[in-house]
């Protein structure tokens, strides 16, 4: 993958990660390698795009978990935690 491409990719993923500085950083290396703004609005939508994804899955299973078992009943998301509390903290 080139330098372009990698810097795309990361404006996208920046977004979908919500992290600032790193748009902020990743944007201006775009600018830098002479990506154009379109380009880059485009990155930053398809991260967005992401995002969306991301989010309504995550309402989706969250409103599953308020139908089911209590967590300490369901296995823990690593299975490495089972019985001691929250395994993803």
């Amino acid at each position: 993958m080139d330098e372009r491409t990698r810097e795309l990719v990361a404006i996208g993923a920046s977004v979908g990660a919500h992290c600032q500085p790193c748009l902020a950083w990743h944007v201006d290396k775009a600018r830098e390698l002479g990506i154009d703004e379109e380009t880059i609005k485009a990155a930053i939508e398809a991260g967005h795009m992401v995002e969306k994804g991301a989010m309504s899955a995550m309402r989706k299973y969250s409103a599953e978990m308020l139908t089911q078992k209590p967590a300490a009943e369901i296995a823990c998301c690593s299975g490495s935690n089972k019985g001691e509390g929250s395994c993803c903290g």
